[in-house]
């Protein structure tokens, strides 16, 4: 059995990138020849600190554990056929473990979702940018044998620096996320999915979400998930926070879903998953037309695609009032993830590219010089 080495930063079940790209996987590849290990560097108790201002020395700390962890990781490097890269091997502005990971005899993969090349630092770690160094993704794209990126932008990105790319989509788990029934009864609820760090992204519906509330008032409810310290009084939104125990049902409350982004760099890295996960929920999905979103979504037909307030106002409005139209493109929303980005439509796709990999079917193949 061939063995994967996943390098993450975060505990399995725990990001939303780790868990849509790559962990959801782990199952279909054990049964098909590949044993499947994780090595991550935020623990649970590093949750409390490491997004919040201050606690310069719990960082400190978690940096030197990090870095001890990635240590015993070379250690044992050439344990492993493969050793998959999502984002970074470390947090920091360091490459020395990828190029540690490159003299093994493992193969290499590259993995990523976003415009990591650029800086996109939160709030509260703002002091901490000196550390970062977004410049060290095209280094580490360099070094290895196969990169999978998450949509067309990222990939030419990925090819200016390794001709060895392949587009590999954010899917969900069709088996798990299941359209729930919905009653005709009680307000329509418009709702966004995010995270602490994406909640800037949910500003840009507000303009046209103040007009609907004007124009329906208790006929709708806006419910926001991810940032349970959000609050909007004007328009009685209460954030919840992200739990996974709860996500499905958080989402499935929601009959309509909405996924706005500002057009610019890094907005045309998204992967699409907040649109995904309420399409793959059945729910009717109204998104900005940046990056591939506009290829996830067909404009009235699985989905809608809004650019201007007006038009977020009018095609927001047409869902409220017409149910039939909400089941109808949730229905037809459901079927797009189901062929296109699903779990099952891409699994063996994962697999053939490990194969093809380990069978140096990929011209990348390196002979253990950095």
């Amino acid at each position: 059995m061939a063995r994967i080495l996943f390098i993450a930063s975060h505990r399995p079940d725990r990001a939303p990138g780790q868990r849509f790209r790559f962990e959801q996987y782990f199952e279909h590849l054990q049964r098909n020849g590949y044993q499947c290990e994780l090595s991550y560097l935020v623990e649970e108790n590093d949750d409390r600190v490491l997004y919040q201002r201050g606690h310069y020395l719990d960082k400190a700390r978690f940096v030197q554990r990090c870095i001890s962890k990635r240590k015993a990781d070379v250690a044992r490097m050439d344990d492993y056929d493969i050793i998959f890269i999502f984002r970074e091997a470390l947090m920091t502005r360091s490459t020395r473990f990828e190029k540690a990971f490159r003299r093994s005899r493992a193969k290499l993969v590259f993995d990523f979702d976003d415009a990591i090349w650029l800086q996109n630092v939160s709030e509260a770690n703002r002091s901490w940018a000196w550390m970062k160094d977004p410049g060290k993704t095209s280094k580490i794209i360099g070094l290895c044998d196969l990169v999978f990126a998450g949509n067309a932008y990222l990939a030419d990105y990925a090819r200016r620096y390794n001709p060895n790319v392949t587009i590999v989509p954010t899917t969900i788990d069709t088996d798990e996320y299941r359209p729930a029934s919905r009653g005709g009864e009680g307000p329509v609820c418009i709702g966004w999915s995010g995270s602490i760090t994406t909640i800037q992204h949910f500003q840009y519906a507000i303009p046209a979400l103040q007009r609907l509330k004007a124009r329906f008032g208790d006929r709708i409810t806006i419910r926001v998930v991810g940032d349970g310290s959000y609050r909007l009084p004007e328009l009685g939104i209460e954030g919840l926070p992200w739990r996974r125990d709860t996500e499905l049902a958080d989402l499935g409350a929601m009959d309509i879903g909405i996924m706005p982004l500002p057009d610019d760099e890094w907005a045309k890295g998204k992967c699409g998953l907040k649109g995904l996960q309420y399409m793959g929920l059945g729910l009717p999905t109204i998104m900005s037309p940046v990056g591939v979103n506009s290829e996830i979504i067909t404009d009235g037909v699985d989905g809608f695609l809004a650019t201007t307030t007006d038009e977020w106002v009018e095609k927001l409005t047409r869902l409220v009032e017409d149910a039939d139209l909400r089941r109808r493109m949730g229905e037809a929303a459901r079927r797009t993830v189901e062929q296109r980005y699903s779990v099952n439509a891409w699994k063996d796709r994962y697999v053939q590219l490990f194969d093809q990999l380990l069978n140096n079917e990929h011209h990348g193949s390196h002979n253990g010089t950095v």
